[in-house]
């Protein structure tokens, strides 16, 4: 049996011989390469925090001390060592397995929902305040930080309060010089100063060889925390850190056991906030994922063990390697677009690769502006670079977008500047989780003034979208998934056509029903309408392309011809693109605009994401089968709708509500 095998809680580890440890590390790293290239998932990040984590659960009770995982991703060896070893963990981010980030659903260990970076040392704030006035003031509250976290306002706001909120309070900032990319800005930087720091190192070097041989010598050094601050004020400036009332401990090595344990022990008796220090390697035990922790910092399904050794490119999946990635569209098609126009700039937090911005980066570095995990940064600098004529083409996934909806409000739309976002992972994000499912963009975008939303229906579409949305000059929001389902060579695409702002598109011309969709429901919608075929219904099919400014004379044919209207979205259902149509319908209504002129419409149905969050699975098909979003449930809603009595009826359908509604 192995080490790992006999983990069945935090208690084994700490009844774990220290000298049997090294081959607990070695045995999670083989499970964790072996389980990511099944199921996808984060790799280097966990391969770096291993003996962290085990240090963590050898000095610390958890859960009664709560160890909070900033952004979470970097939480497998954590749940490995909190009684999810087995089928839960093989099946990690599929169905049936445990969550990717951490989930207090899952498990009483995982203290806080984080999947976005930056919410650790808020939270951790808050729980140590609620320790010190109604809990019982004894536990000890610990925020595992990333050296990029560092940079967000949010963990800046935390750190202002921190003193005056708290005495209880350890941070550890795990230092390994990259967030998904390298880390940028002054934080990271400061961090940096610190590890080169020779005269600090030698000269602890020296103190060590002097006082720790024999009995007393061992013992002053253990003991000499004042010696050692002192010391470090005189050679290095002041540190950061303790302007914020944090006592400052580090650099540690990070995959030192012993070495952490020490400074642990330690922290959990201290009666002032502290921050640790530790220096860890991104991708550490896997050489392809440590020599190359960007590309390997979030890997697809079936990448062998053996090519994670030899070939630094084997996180493509490859099951759905043919299909294109929009993001590669987007990053060539940048560019190309700024060889001609010297105002055009790519802003992106910290995800240039994911979004394909490293294109831009690689040809133009100057003018691929990545200002770290700082997404409201991002969105107001963009503001700012388009009042002063400058043509911003900002780079985010829709899921992190949404921590910028001030900005986006009160910066970009009020002042109607022409910023264009590039809403990458719009849609569900199968294996990552409710955190990351981006179905919400399109309803909080809607309601903003000036703002234009647009979905594309393939690449070429989304090129043209893209060099349109250069000549509209006024806030667009470009949404799109991951991959475009289908093979394009990228580089080839050429811009095609100009779009006009608000036009849909009728591809399909039916008789009793019309599907209306976004992007890439459209082939769902055909996938519906070849069933209703072979039902005897004959549907229409319309690209609706923009949820905002809707293609009103589009849709007023529509509910002239059609009997029956039913919108498809990858977006939820409260809010959606299905609303807008349905608001359009009823207000033309009320104005008698002549919606009914001929036989009209008499149902509406909306298909989108119900009022819920969604779990992770194994497959977005699978997810969508298990909401009503399968082209079988949403055919036979509609043929059951369609023989309904009493058709001039106003009716709301309440089988399996937030899915399919009808008027």
């Amino acid at each position: 049996m192995s080490i790992l095998e006999t983990i069945r809680s935090p208690k084994d580890i700490k009844n774990l011989p220290a000298q049997r440890l090294n081959e607990l590390a070695a045995e999670i790293r083989a499970l964790l390469v072996d389980v990511t290239a099944k199921n996808g998932g984060h790799l280097a990040s966990n391969l770096g925090v291993v003996e962290l984590t085990i240090a963590l659960h050898r000095v610390f009770d958890s859960p009664t001390d709560r160890i909070i995982f900033d952004v979470s991703h970097q939480t497998y060896v954590h749940k490995l060592l909190t009684g999810r070893n087995g089928d839960v963990f093989l099946k990690i981010r599929m169905d049936g397995g445990c969550s990717g980030f951490s989930s207090p659903d899952e498990s009483e260990h995982d203290a806080f929902v984080a999947g976005h970076a930056g919410t650790a040392l808020s939270a951790a704030l808050g729980l140590a305040y609620a320790r010190d006035k109604i809990g019982d003031g004894t536990s000890n509250i610990i925020a595992v930080l990333g050296d990029a976290s560092l940079s967000c306002g949010l963990t800046m706001e935390a750190l202002n309060n921190m003193s005056a909120t708290t005495k209880r309070l350890i941070i550890i900032v795990n230092d390994n010089k990259f967030s998904i990319g390298r880390s940028v800005g002054a934080i990271p930087l400061y961090l940096n100063k610190i590890l080169r720091s020779k005269i600090y190192g030698a000269t602890i070097g020296v103190l060590k060889k002097m006082l720790g041989s024999g009995k007393f010598g061992t013992s002053i050094l253990r003991n000499a925390r004042r010696l050692k601050r002192a010391l470090k004020s005189l050679i290095l400036p002041t540190s950061y850190f303790e302007y914020y009332g944090l006592r400052y401990f580090g650099p540690v090595d990070g995959h030192s056991i012993a070495q952490m344990e020490e400074i642990f022990e330690f922290c959990r008796h201290s009666k002032v906030p502290v921050l640790v220090h530790v220096k860890t390697v991104k991708g550490k035990g896997c050489a392809a994922a440590a020599d190359f922790p960007e590309k390997f910092h979030g890997v697809e399904p079936a990448v062998a063990l053996e090519n994670c050794e030899k070939n630094a490119d084997c996180e493509k999946n490859t099951a759905s390697a043919k299909d294109t990635d929009y993001g590669e569209i987007l990053g060539l098609q940048l560019a190309k677009l700024a060889e001609c126009d010297v105002r055009i700039v790519g802003v992106v937090s910290a995800m240039a690769r994911g979004t394909g911005l490293v294109h831009m980066r690689n040809k133009f570095p100057d003018r691929c502006l990545d200002v770290g995990i700082a997404e409201e940064h991002a969105v107001t600098f963009s503001a700012a670079l388009a009042k002063g004529g400058m043509r911003p083409i900002c780079a985010m996934y829709s899921t992190f977008l949404q921590r910028a909806f001030d900005q986006i409000l009160h910066d970009v739309c009020l002042q109607n500047l022409p910023v264009i976002f590039c809403i990458d992972r719009a849609g569900i994000s199968a294996h990552d989780g409710a955190t990351h499912h981006g179905i919400f963009d399109i309803s909080y975008l809607r309601p903003i003034p000036n703002a234009v939303i647009l979905q594309p229906n393939g690449a070429q579409e989304f090129v043209d979208a893209l060099h349109s949305a250069l000549l509209w000059n006024c806030p667009t929001f470009i949404r799109y998934p991951k991959s475009c389902g289908r093979v394009v060579d990228a580089s080839a695409l050429k811009f095609s056509k100009f779009l006009g702002i608000g036009r849909a598109d009728e591809l399909v011309r039916g008789k009793e029903v019309c599907l209306i969709a976004l992007g890439p429901m459209i082939d769902l919608a055909r996938a519906v309408a070849a069933q209703l075929k072979s039902a005897g219904v004959n549907a229409g099919i319309l690209n609706g392309r923009f949820a905002k400014p809707l293609d009103e004379s589009a849709l007023g044919k529509v509910f002239e011809d059609y009997e029956m209207v039913a919108t498809i979205e990858d977006n939820v259902l409260s809010g959606g693109f299905g609303s807008a149509v349905l608001e359009f319908y009823l207000a033309a209504e009320r104005n008698s605009s002549g919606v009914r002129k001929n036989r009209g419409t008499r149902k509406i149905l909306r298909f989108g994401w119900p009022d819920k969050f969604i779990g992770h699975g194994s497959s977005i098909g699978s997810i969508m089968g298990k909401n009503g979003l399968s082209p079988s449930e949403i055919a036979g809603k509609i043929i059951g709708a369609l023989s309904a009595t009493e058709p001039h009826s106003r009716k709301i359908s309440t089988a399996n509500a937030g899915v399919g509604h009808f008027l």
